[in-house]
């Protein structure tokens, strides 16, 4: 199953779903979508969808999902971070009067730059080819996420081996 959300930020993100939506229609997804829509205008005809979704149904939508995908909205992308998944970032542009200005532009290219834990995809016709190859990019990335746990673990193991030589 493949999740889309664009949060609730009040500007649509039309491009977006319409673009699922027609990868759908067309084959290029074959699995299940789910689409929160929140205040977009366009209306999925081959795709599950919901304006919103409570809090608690979003975390386990992310959680089974195989893909997320999400607008450049911080919040959006950091829960399936927090659950192990590498989600495809598409930034809603100030030229389609989908955001005020372009910071989710800029914001997840330095992400993806410093970070190296989501793909951004801001040719929507590079979106589908993106979806086609996920499972492949995502182990090129060899993904940057490392448990917190594991590395107090690793540190912590450090001081205790240096106590006792």
């Amino acid at each position: 199953m493949i999740f889309v959300t664009v949060g609730t930020h009040e500007q649509p993100f039309n491009r977006l779903i319409e673009c699922i939506d027609n990868l759908k229609k067309d084959g290029v997804i074959q699995e299940d979508v789910i689409i929160q829509t929140g205040y977009s205008t366009y209306e999925p005809q081959y795709c599950t969808w919901q304006k919103l979704y409570p809090y608690q149904e979003m975390i386990k939508l992310v959680d089974e999902a195989r893909i997320v995908i999400t607008h450049g909205g911080p919040s959006s992308f950091i829960m399936p971070l927090q659950v192990g998944k590498t989600p495809i970032v598409v930034p809603r542009r100030y030229e389609f009067d989908e955001h005020v200005n372009d910071h989710q532009v800029s914001f997840s290219k330095a992400v993806a730059e410093r970070m190296g834990t989501i793909i951004v995809v801001e040719d929507m016709s590079k979106l589908g080819e993106t979806i086609i190859n996920y499972d492949e990019l995502v182990s090129a990335m060899g993904n940057g996420l490392e448990s917190n746990n594991e590395k107090f673990n690793r540190e912590l193991g450090k001081i205790v081996d240096k106590m006792f030589k």
